[in-house]
């Protein structure tokens, strides 16, 4: 690997932002989730397209969020599994 001779510690103390990225990831989805409906409810109630255009908006923040919760989870599970490979704990 061409990091191999790094004479810096960040390889060594660098630190997932898996954590940081799920945590936010599930912020968005609850707001884009309410603010969808939100949105929604406003523009039913005063017929203005413009709320339509918003709730889509806050729709799509949601999709992204929980579809970045989905790939971060097959991450998780696959690290999982290759930790147990390296350790010899497989059944």
């Amino acid at each position: 690997m061409w990091l191999r001779n790094r004479a810096g510690t960040e390889p060594v103390t660098a630190r997932s932002p898996l954590g940081a990225r799920r945590v936010l990831s599930m912020i968005a989805l609850v707001l884009g989730v309410v603010a969808a409906v939100f949105f929604a409810v406003l523009a039913r109630r005063t017929g203005a397209e413009v709320w339509l255009w918003e709730a889509a908006i806050a729709a799509v923040v949601a999709v992204v969020a929980a579809v970045d919760l989905l790939v971060l989870r097959h991450h998780r599970h696959h690290r999982h599994h290759r930790s147990r490979r390296q350790h010899g704990d497989q059944q």
